[in-house]
Order: C-alpha cells, then sequence, then structure tokens
C-alpha cells in the first residue's frame, strides 16, 4: 500500500496570504500566528511571503483567484485566506460568511494552487479571539501548515 503525507517544511515556498482589515483587531493575530508557523516551523523564507490586505472577507475570492494566477515572483505556491465573519442580528452573516466560503472552495477547485482556509466564522466576539491565539489556538497558524502540507502533498501525486 502507497501512502502520501506533506511534511510541512518547505523552505522554498512563495505563499501568499490574503487578509481581510473588517476585523482587524482579530484578523492581526489570525496573521502574526500565520506569518510564525510559515517562518518557524515551515522554515519559509520572509522574502517568499506576501500579504495582501483586502477590504473584508466578502473581497477574499477575488484576491485569492488573483494571487492563484499571479507570476509576480516566479507565481506562488499556496494561498492563505485569513479573516473574521461574526454573527451579529442580521442575515449579512449568512451572505458574507457563506459568499466567502464558496468563493474559496471554487478558487481551490479550479486552480492547481492549494488554498487554506483562515476565516473565523464565529457566534460571537469571544469565540473569534480564543480562536486566533488565545483558548483554541491560532486559526491563521493552522491555515499556514496547511497551505505548507498541501503544497508538498500535490508535488508528491504529481
Amino acid at each position: 500500500m502507497n501512502v502520501i503525507e506533506g511534511v510541512v517544511a518547505t523552505p522554498d515556498a512563495r505563499v501568499a496570504i490574503a487578509i481581510a482589515r473588517f476585523n482587524h483587531f482579530i484578523n492581526d493575530s489570525l496573521l502574526d500566528g500565520a506569518i510564525d508557523a510559515l517562518k518557524r516551523i515551515g522554515q519559509v523564507k520572509d522574502e517568499n511571503i506576501t500579504v495582501v490586505w483586502v477590504p473584508g472577507a466578502y473581497e477574499l475570492p477575488l484576491a485569492v483567484r488573483a494571487l492563484t494566477k499571479s507570476t509576480q515572483n516566479g507565481g506562488f505556491d499556496a494561498v492563505v485566506a485569513l479573516g473574521t465573519v461574526i454573527r451579529g442580528g442580521t442575515a449579512h452573516f449568512e451572505f458574507v460568511a457563506g459568499e466567502c466560503s464558496s468563493g474559496l472552495s471554487q478558487v481551490a477547485m479550479t486552480s492547481d494552487v492549494p488554498v487554506a482556509f483562515g476565516v473565523l466564522t464565529t457566534e460571537n466576539i469571544e469565540q473569534a479571539i480564543e480562536r486566533a491565539g488565545t483558548k483554541a489556538g491560532n486559526k491563521g497558524a493552522e491555515a499556514a501548515l496547511t497551505a505548507l502540507e498541501m503544497i508538498n502533498v500535490l508535488k508528491a501525486i504529481k
């Protein structure tokens, strides 16, 4: 039986991080976690990490699609999407969270570039804070490591 698994150490990887500015006080922690994981665990060089800020989570799929097609510096081996959508009193949450998730999934399925989902969708601000580096770990770091592992999984499959 053959087993294919990816490792996370990917020193030569070129990784883009698309991050939403809305809820930046939470997203900043997701970004810190992602960059720390890429550098410390993935051994990715600082010059191979590109951060792209967009207004909100709804805009992430378009930016991520552009990054998967980019030829800047030889293109990107993976893209990490980071953001936070917190439920409010209106249906806005469902629209933004649903379209963001659906759009990122569509980009992931139509490109040959791994797209890692690091968008928090929470009921309240406390849950978001917990997932951005306190009780529930840092989902930005987890998304970054997922991106690196998928780079290596896809290389092994080819």
